[in-house]
């Protein structure tokens, strides 16, 4: 194996690693700056945007993938002024999951990401019980340039949203465009905005609400606002049209927890209509308009 880089020097350029003129991965290195001083290894790298999660990175170190001023690194080693980090990004393989040619409603697509419109029903990614019929199977169908995210060539979906929800969700085909998709989303730089028909007519026009969400005590595939080691959570509403037995709710978010909003407007005394997880079941055709004047 050859490189257009020494790991071992503790300034080696960023670079590509070739065998038999294919590359097998690259290297990035960085300067911790005076700022950065004291932080931990892994901390320090999970927040440069390399595309790579905390226990991926933390995986890296684990490996000898990862070296300071070229030596190899521990996660907890405490960094200094004008330490050098190298981290080594073995090429992406192939994704296991099987393309399908399902139709998808794209609104946006360029070399760097496309933005596909999600329709209720479909499940974003490949899970138990969903090993087909995802998104991800059909955005690798349609797409033939796909980023390396997480060591898998796939699409780079950096946010999500529940099987029954619909909306819009930007997809990042290259490594650049994925790394800063979710440096955009980590310094919540993109404002994400939410419609929901929810039973009852609130009492006021908007509000806030703040309770922590976390797993159900009791029942794992569920999220509530009672859980022992819940995360905080940030939920803002205001009421866009009045139904006297339900309402259109406009919705955004200041964290993203699963099933965050679901949960909050539960807790509000308003679920969802429709959703039989969190007691928002029954009929919407019993729901209609406020009779004129």
């Amino acid at each position: 194996m050859v490189g257009d880089e020494t790991r071992d020097q503790p300034n080696a350029p960023a670079g590509h690693w070739m065998d038999n003129g294919k590359s097998v991965g690259r290297q990035v290195c960085f300067t911790v700056a005076s700022e950065q001083a004291g932080l931990r290894l892994d901390l320090f790298l999970t927040a440069r945007e390399i595309g790579l999660s905390r226990t991926q990175i933390g995986r890296a170190v684990d490996e000898g993938q990862v070296r300071v001023n070229g030596r190899p690194g521990r996660a907890g080693r405490k960094l200094k002024t004008g330490d050098v980090v190298a981290i080594f990004l073995p090429a992406a393989r192939p994704s296991e999951v099987i393309p399908e040619a399902i139709p998808l409603k794209i609104l946006y697509e360029d070399a760097s990401l496309l933005v596909v419109d999600k329709p209720a029903g479909m499940v974003v990614h490949p899970a138990a019980g969903h090993s087909s019929g995802t998104l991800v199977n059909a955005l690798l169908h349609h797409c033939r340039d796909l980023s390396g995210i997480g060591g898998v060539l796939r699409p780079g979906i950096v946010h999500r949203l529940d099987k029954e929800t619909s909306g819009l969700l930007v997809v990042a085909k290259s490594d650049h465009a994925h790394r800063g998709l979710a440096g955009q989303f980590k310094r919540h730089e993109v404002k994400k905005t939410y419609q929901a028909l929810v039973y009852g007519d609130p009492k006021t026009d908007g509000g806030r609400i703040e309770s922590a969400v976390g797993r159900h005590p009791t029942d794992r595939k569920r999220m509530s606002t009672q859980s022992r080691r819940g995360r905080s959570a940030v939920t803002v509403w205001r009421v866009r049209e009045r139904y006297r037995v339900a309402a259109l709710l406009e919705v955004n978010i200041e964290t993203g927890r699963t099933h965050q909003i679901r949960v909050h407007l539960t807790e509000l005394g308003h679920p969802v209509v429709g959703d039989r997880v969190y007691g928002g079941a029954g009929e919407p055709s019993a729901i209609r308009p406020p009779a004129p004047g």
